[in-house]
């Protein structure tokens, strides 16, 4: 299994947050998905998963 380049870099996070906290928003979380998409929660935020379309048809998650 060959190694895959990761989608996002530690700098893309790190961004993400420290605007976040620049905003006045109180980090909770920070979500990755596999298309290197970052979402950053609030504090007390409920953090759920996006479903994509075939996971709604198929029931999962």
């Amino acid at each position: 299994m060959a190694n895959t380049p990761a989608s996002f870099k530690q700098v893309d996070v790190t961004r993400a947050i420290k605007g976040a906290v620049a905003a006045n928003m109180e980090v909770g979380a920070a979500y990755i998905d596999r298309q290197g998409n970052i979402i950053v929660f609030a504090k007390g935020e409920a953090v759920t998963s996006a479903k994509s379309n075939i996971d709604k048809m198929l029931g999962i998650g």
